[in-house]
């Protein structure tokens, strides 16, 4: 059934090639957009059920929410523990851009401490990737300041490890506002999650209260990056099943001699479009096997170059590879579809007088 493969070897070639550079770049452009997501999510869900951050702003760097607030957040029944967290980002020393986290007291012990001890005012502790990119420094400069680095942190999300942390006094005088927003830890998530919110809207007309989830689940920032990649997956999509149906068009054409003696045998249209269809299959799950491959590769590779300080960061979990794998069979199939079927209603007889 196979033959064919190896009779046509460049084209069959062409058109892994194509199949796999297809799925491969949707993988890649998914697996990274949805881990800018994660990262970003992950760190606002670390003892955050609730976020505050000012009313009709769009993105958390624009946001200002006095942090004052987080003495009576503190009493309210049911609350934990409420935290201030300013981010920014800026240059330090050599490295042009990297997070800058301001953040109160009791949020430190969400960063793991590899050596040193937490920062004091003009101190800073810096994640391990930017400690590896400046050498284990003892003093930094933020946006030009200096600070004394107090020690070394290590972080899962890649946000927060190739960032800095300081006191949020100190991200205070840096970045001109008073926190960026505060999380809200509660006691029990069953136990009246609205109604904490809905206290915590009446202390202040100028914030916007949700639960961390719905926030996520509705942050512009997100929509825009699930929005960009989706686009630019689809146009990957699209080149990939137009470059596959040329192909498997031209390949099918060189085969009319082959298909025109089937029928003359007495082998049925759907008989060959579905052999057709099986080849196109196989096809493609090979070369879904090597896209796969490859950008596992690719994404442990990006995770370990130092430039990128662990910003680039992807996973491909178990419903986007069985999307992919869905659309991809879909695609393949789709594009072998229409020029099998034509290649299916050759007449031999036509053949003949053609001398094919």
């Amino acid at each position: 059934m196979f033959k064919s493969f190896f009779r046509h070897k460049t084209k069959t070639l062409l058109i892994l090639l194509s199949a796999t550079s297809a799925i491969a770049s949707i993988f890649m452009i998914t697996a990274l957009g949805n881990g800018i997501i994660e990262m970003y999510a992950s760190m606002l869900k670390t003892d955050g059920d609730i976020i505050v951050m000012q009313k009709g702003v769009a993105d958390t760097f624009f946001s200002d929410v006095n942090r004052s607030l987080i003495g009576p957040i503190s009493k309210i029944d049911n609350v934990r523990s409420a935290q201030g967290v300013i981010v920014g980002a800026g240059a330090i020393d050599s490295v042009p851009i990297a997070g800058i986290y301001g953040v109160t007291r009791n949020r430190f012990q969400n960063y793991a401490l590899r050596s040193g001890r937490y920062p004091k005012e003009n101190e800073a502790i810096v994640g391990e990737s930017i400690a590896n990119l400046l050498e284990d420094p003892r003093e930094i400069h933020l946006m030009g300041k200096p600070f004394r680095v107090s020690g070394i942190y290590k972080s899962d999300i890649g946000f927060e490890n190739g960032g800095v942390v300081v006191n949020i006094a100190d991200a205070e005088k840096l970045f001109n506002k008073s926190a960026s927003f505060l999380l809200v830890s509660l006691e029990d998530l069953g136990k009246g999650v609205d109604d904490v919110i809905a206290k915590i809207r009446k202390l202040d007309d100028d914030i916007e209260v949700k639960s961390t989830n719905d926030f996520i689940d509705n942050y512009n920032q997100f929509k825009i990056i699930r929005i960009s990649s989706g686009v630019i997956a689809s146009i990957s999509f699209f080149m990939g099943f137009l470059a596959i149906v040329s192909l498997m068009s031209m390949m099918i054409n060189d085969r009319r001699y082959e298909f025109g003696i089937k029928r003359a045998m007495g082998i049925s249209q759907a008989r060959i479009v579905g052999e057709i269809v099986v080849e196109v299959a196989a096809l493609t799950l090979v070369a879904f096997a090597m896209a796969y491959g490859i950008s596992l590769l690719l994404l442990e590779w990006l995770q370990h170059i130092p430039k990128f300080q662990g910003y680039l960061s992807g996973e491909i979990d178990l419903r986007l590879f069985l999307e992919l794998l869905a659309g991809s069979l879909a695609m393949a199939l789709t594009g072998a579809l229409i020029p099998a079927f034509l290649a299916a209603r050759v007449d031999p007889i036509i053949l003949i007088n053609r001398g094919q």
